[in-house]
């Protein structure tokens, strides 16, 4: 093998030099491309951070844009708010004024009417302690008139007492005897003082009466009578009565004697009694049973 000589000097030989030009062109234009290789890489990717940029820019444009329109729409709202706000604070001043205004109006008719009612309850008080003055002043003159009544209701027992003793004297005078139908009669009186005394016994109903001779008969209580003829010699009457529209004729009686007739829904007779017999006129009275028919 053939074995080059060691160079002695700094010197290479130019075939050497010749033979690395190559490689460093080779090198160089690698490097070129590498270069170039990666400045397309680097547009490229530039390119594609524009365009994310660009879409992020137009995507945060779209929402600033949104956000302006929400900021003005809250701008807008707000304000409609302020407005609404003012508006209300506008109407509850406004009320509350009127508040004011009706709380001082019902106070002041609130006070009116209280001292209308203190006036008329002192009014009502003087009032009503004049009348009780009035009405004690009547009570005491009540009291003394009650006294005097009360001296004076004695007076009228005792004279109640008396009248009674008169009238159980004179009764107890009285005799009944049997009348003209065979009954016993009641209690006969033979003037006014006994016709009185049988009234006030209440034991019975009486009619007096005064008949002189008549065409049409007459009413005495509940019955019609006639009188038809009198002998005041013999102390003799006769009449016709009615009741119950029946007729009935007592001729020839005599003086305090009892007539006796019967009417519907009686159980004991009616009674006549002339007491006092004159040409042509008879006086006496009717006795009819207590609750007896009143009509004839």
């Amino acid at each position: 093998m053939f074995k080059q000589p060691t160079p002695r000097s700094g010197r290479l030989p130019s075939n050497a030099g010749e033979g690395q030009t190559p490689l460093v062109a080779i090198v160089l234009l690698v490097g070129i491309a590498l270069l170039a290789g990666l400045n397309v890489y680097t547009f490229l990717q530039l390119d594609k951070f524009r365009t994310e940029v660009g879409e992020q820019f137009e995507t945060h444009e779209v929402r600033l844009s949104a956000l302006d329109g929400n900021i003005q729409r809250t701008t807008e709202v707000a304000s409609e708010l302020g407005s609404q706000v003012g508006e209300v604070a506008s109407r509850v001043q406004t009320n509350e004024e009127q508040i004011v205004a009706k709380t001082q109006a019902v106070e002041s008719r609130v006070l009116d009417r209280a001292e209308t009612l203190e006036q008329e309850i002192v009014s009502t008080r003087e009032a009503s302690e004049a009348k009780i003055s009035e009405v004690g002043g009547r009570i005491d003159a009540t009291k003394t008139e009650i006294g005097e009544l009360g001296g004076e209701v004695e007076e009228v027992k005792e004279e109640v007492a008396e009248t009674k003793s008169l009238l159980d004297e004179t009764v107890a005078t009285l005799t009944t005897v049997k009348g003209d139908l065979g009954v016993q009669s009641g209690l006969i009186a033979t003037n006014g003082d006994e016709l009185a005394a049988l009234k006030a016994l209440g034991e019975r109903n009486y009619y007096e009466f005064n008949l002189g001779r008549t065409r049409q008969p007459q009413r005495v209580g509940p019955v019609s009578i006639k009188l038809t003829g009198t002998d005041r010699k013999r102390n003799r009457y006769s009449i016709e009565l009615w009741a119950d529209d029946k007729k009935i004729v007592k001729r020839r009686k005599t003086l305090l004697e009892p007539v006796q007739f019967y009417v519907e829904g009686a159980r004991i007779p009616y009674e006549l009694v002339v007491n006092k017999i004159d040409n042509g006129l008879i006086e006496g009275y009717l006795a009819t049973p207590k609750g007896g028919p009143r009509g004839a």
